[in-house]
């Protein structure tokens, strides 16, 4: 069983992107990701196309990664189209790695694209988030879930604003977590401004100005508590990986791999939402760490997956990071900024960097493998050679349908 390495990457700027389109963004982070990888895209075996909302907003339902890729020259190699929601490119990795594990290939290319935004389909827009919940079921399991903090009252003035139906979820979640476990307003709020701190670094994110906690607590309320720099943006993107076998190294430039010492996806099980033994995030982290031979208390930096702020503090718990119930403090505290215990979400995270949906997995992927180069800039974590992803994908039931954990060293 070889090992698989991580040999370029590439992205685009995030952001809203009238004019470009879902094969003008591909082009652009493959060919960035082969460049980066000193080699070509003849070398590509096999492909993974990694895309959700085509089929919804462009009517492009099938054969999406053939009509992306053959502009671009792939062809007679395999090319494989994934849909896992949020996590679609995450899944798109650990299917490349295993496709190479197996030896099908030596070389594979993952590509993650979302065109999100369209100026003259707002209400679609919003509508597709529920194409990543159940259709029968997905209304119910949100009640479930905003049933637990009935008791817990909402102030007066803040009437949610236009938002996707994750919203609810998040929000929800967060006002369980501030009741049983003392988390402040305050507290999601410094997780965002550590974000958008770190945002101001990193040349291709979404947003790149700093906004102070007390901006942030002030901002439109999206869903209490959660007000709008709490929330990721609507997101244009791509993000592309090249990964390869041991014996392929030879063809790249070798002192810049990184290997991906573990990558572990799982779904959920139902579970009572009061106890974390069986939550998602939590099961892949555990089976992450055990693949990799490490724990949490290894990692240098990680990128968790912030559709909000409370996603962040979830993934910290989950992730392991610090105790069940303490991420507030812990976040608060700075130990998740720049120069703390555990920088996380160095991008700028979901929140500023950007969130295109099937895109977003790879381009968490991307900001580990830069600062395990040590090529991170302003943002760089020092000495940093263990790094991990957590990507989350839908809904299901009041936690990610599909959790997608991976750990890369230098």
């Amino acid at each position: 069983m070889t090992e698989v390495y991580i040999v370029g990457v590439g992205t685009t700027p995030l952001g809203r992107h009238p004019t470009l389109s879902v094969k003008d963004l591909t082009a652009a982070s493959v060919q960035a990701a082969v460049a980066d990888s000193g080699g070509t895209l003849a070398d590509v075996g096999a492909a993974w196309f990694c895309n959700t909302r085509q089929g919804v907003m462009e009517g492009q339902h099938g054969i999406r990664g053939q009509v992306a890729l053959r502009p671009l020259g792939l062809a007679h190699i395999p090319v494989f189209n994934t849909d896992n929601a949020c996590a679609s490119s995450t899944a798109g990795l650990h299917l490349a790695r295993a496709y190479i594990k197996a030896g099908a290939c030596d070389v594979a290319l993952v590509v993650g694209t979302e065109k999100m935004f369209f100026e003259d389909k707002k209400a679609e827009t919003f509508a597709a988030f529920k194409g990543s919940m159940d259709i029968e079921l997905g209304e119910k399991h949100l009640q479930r879930i905003i049933d637990l903090t009935a008791d817990i009252p909402v102030p007066e003035g803040t009437a949610a604003g236009e938002r996707s139906i994750f919203m609810d979820s998040y929000s929800a979640l967060a006002r369980y977590h501030m009741q049983k476990y003392g988390t402040t307003q305050r507290q999601l709020a410094a997780v965002a401004s550590k974000s958008h701190w770190n945002s101001q670094f990193n040349p291709n994110a979404q947003y790149r100005k700093p906004i102070s906690i007390d901006e942030i607590l002030a901002d439109k309320v999206i869903s209490y508590p959660l007000t709008r720099s709490m929330c990721a943006p609507i997101s244009d993107g791509s993000g592309a990986l090249i990964l390869c076998s041991e014996a392929a190294l030879g063809k790249f430039d070798k002192s810049r791999a990184i290997r991906i010492l573990a990558a572990q996806i799982t779904t959920g099980v139902n579970h009572e939402h009061r106890t974390l033994d069986n939550a998602v995030g939590r099961v892949a982290a555990k089976r992450a760490y055990e693949e990799a031979g490490l724990g949490p208390q290894d990692l240098d930096v990680a990128e968790l997956h912030d559709a909000t702020t409370f996603g962040e503090l979830k993934q910290i718990e989950n992730m392991q990071l610090c105790p069940v119930g303490g991420s507030g403090p812990f976040s608060e505290a700075g130990n998740t900024a720049l120069g703390g215990k555990i920088p996380t979400n160095t991008s700028g995270g979901l929140l500023s960097k950007g969130h295109p949906i099937g895109a977003t997995g790879a381009i968490q992927i991307h900001e580990i493998v830069t600062q395990l180069r040590g090529e991170a800039g302003q943002r760089q974590v020092e000495g940093a050679r263990i790094g991990a992803t957590e990507n989350g994908g839908g809904a299901y039931d009041g936690e990610e349908a599909i959790a997608a954990v991976t750990i890369l060293g230098r």
